[in-house]
Order: C-alpha cells, then sequence, then structure tokens
C-alpha cells in the first residue's frame, strides 16, 4: 500500500522520520481543507492535488539548495497561484505525548458551539472541543490528515505566570494519542511555553487553505 500523509504523520509522532535524503516526497492532500508542506530534517513532503511532476520541475527552478527549495518563498509562492489558495505563516512543529492521570487545571467544557475560539478552530479542524479556565482557553481538534492538533490562549493581564504551560500541558492528560501544535517560531514565548510541557520539536510546516 502506497505511503500516505497519515502513515508519515504518524510515524513522526512515534519518532521514526522519513529518511534524511534530501529528497522531497510529493502526495496527494488528505481533504480539501488543507494542502501544504512539512519540511523535516532532510526531507520535505508536499501533499497537494497538484500535478506531482509540476511540483518537482518548479522546486528545480527555485534557484536554491535543493534542501531549501520546499519552503523557499519562491515555490510557496508558485504553489499558491497553482492552487489558488492561502497561506499565513511557516510554523514550527511540536508533538506531546498522552499523560496519565487528571490534567493539572480544573478545566470547564465549553458547550456553547457559538464561542469565539469554537467558531475559529472549526475553519481549519474538525471534531473540536473546547475547555475554559480563568484566564484561559484550550481548544483541541482534528487537523491535517486527522492528527489531533491542540491550540491555547491566554488572557493578557495574566499573561507571564505559566498558565499557557498549564494548560498545554492539561491537554495532555485529556488525550489518549499524540497531541500536535503548530506555533509561529517567532512566537518565543509560545515555543518555550510548549517545550517546557514536554512538547517535541519536529519539523516545519506551511498550510495552505482554501479562499
Amino acid at each position: 500500500m502506497a505511503e500516505t500523509l497519515r502513515d508519515i504523520v504518524d510515524a513522526v509522532a512515534r519518532g521514526v522520520f522519513p529518511p534524511a535524503d534530501g529528497r522531497t516526497t510529493v502526495l496527494p492532500q488528505p481533504s480539501h481543507r488543507a494542502a501544504g508542506v512539512l519540511a523535516f530534517t532532510a526531507h520535505s513532503v508536499v501533499f497537494t492535488d497538484e500535478d506531482p511532476a509540476w511540483v518537482y520541475d518548479t522546486l528545480r527552478g527555485v534557484g536554491c539548495d535543493a534542501l531549501a527549495a520546499p519552503m523557499n518563498p519562491r515555490f510557496l509562492a508558485a504553489l499558491m497561484e497553482r492552487t489558488g489558495r492561502a497561506a499565513e505563516t511557516v510554523d514550527a512543529v511540536f508533538v506531546g505525548s498522552p499523560l496519565p492521570g487528571a490534567p493539572p487545571l480544573a478545566l470547564k467544557e465549553i458547550e456553547d458551539a457559538g464561542h469565539s475560539r469554537i467558531v475559529y478552530a472549526r475553519r481549519r479542524r474538525d471534531e473540536v472541543r473546547a475547555w475554559a479556565v480563568e484566564g484561559g482557553v484550550l481548544v483541541m481538534g482534528r487537523g491535517v490528515a486527522g492528527r489531533l492538533e491542540v491550540s491555547v490562549e491566554v488572557d493578557e493581564d495574566v499573561r507571564h505566570r505559566g498558565l499557557g504551560r498549564l494548560l498545554v500541558t492539561a491537554a495532555r492528560h485529556l488525550v489518549t494519542e499524540p497531541l500536535w501544535a503548530q506555533v509561529a517560531p517567532g512566537n518565543a514565548r509560545s515555543v518555550r511555553t510548549f517545550q517546557a510541557a514536554g512538547y517535541r520539536p519536529v519539523g516545519a510546516e506551511l498550510l495552505l487553505h482554501a479562499r
């Protein structure tokens, strides 16, 4: 059976990465919701329904080191133009393993489907659930290739007190499978938060969403 993006995602969560051979793998996108690029150590994965021959030809024409080409702005701009999709930023990607026991916070699940964080998350994810504590919100849902993804929001007036770290740690207590997070590399505060909570950096990612 041919390898799928979900196969790669599941393997990476176990610590098994694509071969560091300098190549790029092109796979069909797992759903209409998102196409994109995942970059690992010396191996990238482009997932799109576009012709793989076009992807490889465009990568060769970028004019930079082959290892860097899949995340080069010229290739990403060409991919957006070709697909008619929009992108936001290249994210660092982290994975956290499930933790036993109860979360370190008293979380209250948000039942209101119209809550702003749930509405926003449903644009990008399926099976969205959210929990609240005083000063913060924790959101989880299924994103790229059906992987379980987490995001948090902490109120400005309670930041720098460790609430973000407690929230992303609590998320690991709520799951029975690997939990993924996408963090803008420039957001050093969030990068430190996820690392402090035991999430492992595994690669970089750019998602292309339907306009």
